[in-house]
């Protein structure tokens, strides 16, 4: 059984756009990080990377989880290995 899903990205219909309004604002991401993560686009992108801007999107990625969730909503949400 799969752990991870993408299914606001296969759902969501409405507007896409960035500086609309706070819940377009977060909604858009949604969205737009759910297609950056999409294993198609995932093939073509990384390798493409620099390692340089391969570690400052590391960094900057896990910096916002450190900052903003619990060590337990990491391993549930994140890693997915706590139930």
């Amino acid at each position: 059984m799969k752990k991870h899903q993408h299914d606001f990205v296969e759902d969501y219909d409405q507007m896409i756009a960035f500086g609309f309004s706070r819940e377009v604002d977060e909604k858009s991401l949604m969205v737009y990080l759910q297609k950056f993560s999409d294993d198609d686009f995932m093939k073509i992108l990384v390798p493409r990377l620099s390692d340089r801007e391969i570690t400052q999107l590391f960094d900057h990625i896990s910096g916002l989880m450190r900052k903003h969730m619990s060590e337990d909503e990491y391993h549930r949400y994140f890693l997915k290995d706590r139930s």
